[in-house]
């Protein structure tokens, strides 16, 4: 309670400076690691994309990511039937999209017309279908709309968080919004320039249009040493996610600029490539579908060794797909995984592989060798795959570290699928489990080793689906609880992720930029239209 409270008394002195000190004509600027993949808001899978997304898009009620509470946004209000099927919302009137076309709820409509075309493939969609069946919106005035769903869906006002609406009429499609910011210019493998909305809505106590800052910078930088170089330069604003060198390296040459928001949601983990249409030998394929494997190789690595080395002791061990962090939906009667190369090659050889002369071969003789793919230019991923890479020599498998560029890791893991295992991180935006299921329900495009399943591979992912959608369908907290309890032990016990460590949210921040809130959960700009850049010299002070 207190540092919640120190914070919101940080925003309210800030806000109090603004008139006096504030300058017109101010850009925000900031790295991201490649350029966006799409600019259309249903479609995003990849950070670059989520980042312009979250500062363009206009969303029907927001998130407060300090206060965990639902704000109202486009809306001014909203109710959930009793048996969370049904959503009614009354709209701010009057509003426009970016390049001037009315807003109304024929625009609500249309946008979740849009989330019900499968062909689409939306990851948004995936957390709106509790069931078989179309979401079925229906416009009562052009500032009411109410929005039916085939199943129940328990926090199903917090879904709208993540659904940015889109225009019905605009001839700019997806590139007129309704949020704080639209894209002005993009160039490809440079930079992304955001400016800022001339119809947004919000207005300040004193009546001044928000957002703050004119315009926000996002420069194209996958070299996190260069990042860091020019954050020290003064050349960008801030940096949302740090490694621990980087952070422990800016903790003594600029203190003032190092941020610490406490133990994060973030997950870093590996995956086998599961994909049926996967361009790897069929033997591989044999191992990596194979659970005792998966087991083995887990039991192989040393999660204590890489939170202390390379997170340097700013994470800990991971035990499953929630962090225990989490506390309401944390399963605490999971065991910490398990360091033991021992019961590694036990469980290899129940799986007919032998231990020869240092090498692990199969029951048909073939030596174990798989590579990992990760993004060059994450230190701490590099250093982390060289750490299992000597793990998992000690039981005889050979591992080969193949780095790649974000947008072409991107293209192999969600297109080409020629990999065989993948070193990434998962980042956590919502504590719900409800905000987790793209990546749980066995159809979704973000079931990383085996995406967009017709019918469930495995009894245990149709398990796995069928308590994703149980919790997802009920208001009883026990229910809800009991349901994703259950999946934490199913993720522990199958290992379709290998999870590595939860890390800390460290972040880089100017001193001139003020009104920043930061809090564990992403993004660390979440409340963008509130922020301003003092002048220099007053930072300086």
């Amino acid at each position: 309670m207190i540092r919640r409270f120190a914070i919101t008394a940080v925003l309210i002195l800030s806000l109090a400076l603004y008139p006096a000190i504030a300058q017109t004509g101010n850009q925000l600027r900031f790295c991201i690691g490649a350029s966006p993949r799409t600019f259309d808001p249903l479609l995003v899978t990849d950070e670059p994309s989520e980042t312009v997304r979250y500062l363009t898009g206009g969303v029907l009620v927001r998130l407060n990511r300090q206060s965990q509470q639902l704000e109202p946004a486009l809306a001014t209000s909203w109710k959930v039937s009793p048996d969370n099927r049904s959503i009614h919302f009354v709209l701010r009137e009057n509003l426009r999209f970016s390049d001037g076309t009315p807003f109304s709820a024929e625009d609500v409509a249309f946008t979740l017309s849009r989330l019900n075309d499968a062909s689409l493939h939306s990851p948004v969609a995936d957390a709106f279908r509790a069931g078989d069946g179309k979401i079925v919106p229906r416009v009562e005035a052009k500032n009411s709309i109410s929005i039916a769903f085939p199943a129940a869906i328990v926090g199903l006002d917090k879904l709208f968080d993540q659904l940015p609406i889109l225009s019905a009429h605009s001839p700019h499609k997806e590139m007129a919004v309704l949020g704080p910011y639209y894209v002005a210019d993009h160039k490809p493998g440079a930079y992304v320039l955001l400016e800022r909305n001339p119809n947004y809505w919000k207005r300040d106590s004193a009546g001044r249009p928000l957002p703050y800052i004119d315009s926000i910078r996002l420069d194209v930088e996958q070299n996190r040493d260069l990042e860091m170089m020019r954050m020290l330069r003064g050349e960008i604003d801030l940096i949302d996610s740090l490694d621990p060198e980087q952070y422990g390296h800016l903790k003594e040459r600029a203190p003032a600029m190092a941020v610490d928001a406490g133990a994060g949601f973030d997950t870093e983990l590996i995956w086998f490539n599961q994909a049926p249409s996967a361009p790897i030998p069929a033997y591989k394929k044999s191992w990596f579908t194979s659970t005792g494997f998966r087991q083995a190789v887990s039991l192989a690595i040393d999660r204590a060794d890489l939170a202390r080395v390379v997170y340097q002791g700013n994470a800990r061990p991971a035990t499953g797909p929630i962090p225990q962090a989490n506390r309401a939906w944390f399963n605490s009667s999971l065991r910490p995984l398990r360091f033991d190369p021992s019961a590694a090659l036990d469980k290899l050889r129940q799986d007919g592989f032998a231990l020869r002369n240092g090498v692990l071969y199969d029951r048909d003789g073939h030596a174990v060798e798989f590579s990992v793919v990760t993004n060059s230019g994450n230190k701490a991923r590099e250093e982390m795959a060289a750490m299992i890479q000597q793990d998992l020599l000690a039981i005889g498998i050979r591992l080969n570290i193949v780095t790649l560029d974000f947008p072409s890791l991107i293209e192999r893991i969600s297109r080409t699928f020629d990999y065989e295992a993948c070193l990434l991180g998962l980042v956590n935006d919502d504590l719900d489990p409800n905000a987790q299921m793209n990546v749980w329900v066995s159809s979704a495009d973000n079931h990383q080793w085996n995406p967009n399943q017709k019918t469930p591979a495995t009894p245990w992912e149709a398990e796995i689906d069928r308590l994703m959608r149980l919790q997802a369908s009920t208001s009883d907290f026990h229910k809800r609880k009991q349901a994703v309890d259950r999946v934490q032990q199913i993720v522990q016990e199958q290992e379709p992720f290998i999870y590595l460590v939860n890390k800390e949210a460290l972040a880089a921040v100017s001193p001139r930029l003020r009104n920043l809130a930061p809090v564990p959960l992403r993004p660390l700009y979440w409340n963008v239209e509130w922020l301003w850049l003092a002048p220099q010299a007053l930072a300086r002070r």
